[in-house]
């Protein structure tokens, strides 16, 4: 039973992490501005043309929203392995509290929380190759 209620604090935790870091990258997408058909004709039109010192403050722009979604992906990164670390420091806190308990259990409790800090692990990694993702792809 204890276990049980141990497991669903664990999945809290590590949804809530995920949680903040889904807003997060939401967040700086929002800031992202459309282009309308008329801009991107413009664009088109400009680049086409010689290069002007107007079409260096677009570039600006650019570097700016790249920026935005590293210092983003990085603070997903950081919140999803907090809530890991977080996670992972009770479920072993919880454990070495039952073995003193039960020491003829040590091996049943020592499996089953391995299993489960692979589970918290595996999340922390998802987060993360998103996140790489995000950076190289947007």
């Amino acid at each position: 039973m204890k276990n049980a209620i141990m497991l669903k604090k664990l999945v809290f935790i590590l949804a809530a992490a995920l949680f903040a870091a889904a807003a997060v990258f939401a967040a700086a997408f929002a800031a992202e501005k459309p282009q309308t058909a008329l801009a991107a004709a413009e664009q088109q039109a400009e680049t086409s043309a010689e290069t002007d010192p107007s079409a260096e403050g677009e570039t600006a722009d650019g570097d700016d929203q790249k920026g935005t979604v590293a210092l983003a992906a990085g603070i997903a990164v950081g919140v999803a392995a907090l809530g890991g670390a977080i996670g992972m420091g009770i479920a072993i806190a919880k454990s070495n509290e039952s073995i003193a308990r039960q020491p003829e259990m040590k091996n049943d409790i020592r499996s089953g929380m391995m299993l489960g800090l692979v589970f918290i692990e595996t999340a922390i990694i998802y987060a993360l190759i998103v996140s790489i993702l995000i950076i190289f792809v947007l």
